[in-house]
């Protein structure tokens, strides 16, 4: 069985979605790649739209509560928010927990192509987190 990253948020409507989308990108079938967030809020289309740009299709993705996904137990938990990693469940056992700041786009101000320009940064940082991740984990399968 290949080990499980839950990227978990507050909203679970864009970062940990995007995360969700690039390490099932980069790690192919290595990992089984999930999103939660601790209060969903649903798929930001913001997310989606960048994603698309990168090549990669979120579309079908959905936003869950993390309660949701704690079983199996995953493996790594990987926040990607700072609230997130605040209200994160107390994870018993073997699960390694990873903290991973991003500025969340949703937030983002200004014209149409403004905030598109914020989500294209967050994917950017986001896919290049990732790729660092895969290059030092000792305990890739």
């Amino acid at each position: 069985m290949k080990p499980a990253v839950l990227f978990l948020c507050t909203g679970n409507s864009c970062r940990s979605q995007m995360a969700e989308g690039w390490l099932r990108h980069l790690a192919g079938s290595r990992f089984e790649a999930l999103s939660a967030g601790t209060h969903p809020v649903g798929l930001n289309p913001g997310a989606v739209q960048a994603m698309a740009e990168a090549g990669i299709d979120i579309s079908r993705q959905r936003s869950k509560h993390v309660n949701d996904v704690l079983l199996p137990q995953p493996e790594y938990v990987v926040t990607v928010c700072d609230r997130a990693k605040d209200t994160c469940p107390v994870i018993r056992g073997g699960t390694a927990t990873l903290h991973w700041s991003f500025d969340d786009p949703a937030d983002a101000e200004g014209s149409d192509e403004d905030r598109a320009t914020v989500f294209r940064r967050v994917r950017d940082e986001i896919a290049e987190k990732i790729r660092q991740w895969l290059k030092t984990e000792s305990r890739l399968p």
